[in-house]
């Protein structure tokens, strides 16, 4: 499993999380598409918001690997602001290939891609 390192692990003053530690031995948990309703907490929409600018401000436009992302956080965003970059795309594989949806990422999360968010 890749390591990125210097991407910020947790979104500050938190314990929500953006990478893991090492690989689950139980297996690869899957990434999946979550819907993200108009009721969650504004700490959860303020960390998709975080999680973006640090996606967009370590890759950009770049494909990248899975690694040690962690799933639930990538989950949230996985099937519109990130999509697979790679056709077939094995959903539980640390070296899946993803990228940034960089129009839709716009659209949804404006202020990540203005460089005030700070990790």
């Amino acid at each position: 499993m890749l390591k990125h390192r210097g991407f910020p692990g947790r979104f500050p003053g938190t314990d929500l999380q953006f990478t893991i530690r090492r690989g689950n031995p139980k297996g690869v948990t899957p990434l999946i598409r979550r819907e993200r309703y108009a009721d969650r907490k504004t700490s959860d929409r303020s960390a998709d918001a975080a999680f973006m600018a640090c996606l967009w401000d370590y890759f950009g436009s770049e494909p990248f690997e899975r690694g040690n992302l962690d799933a639930g956080r990538l989950s949230w965003l996985f099937g519109r602001e990130v999509i697979p970059a790679e056709d077939p795309f094995d959903p539980e594989s640390y070296e899946a290939l993803l990228r940034i949806d960089e129009p839709r990422a716009r659209a949804a999360f404006p202020d990540a891609f203005d460089g005030t968010w700070v990790a």
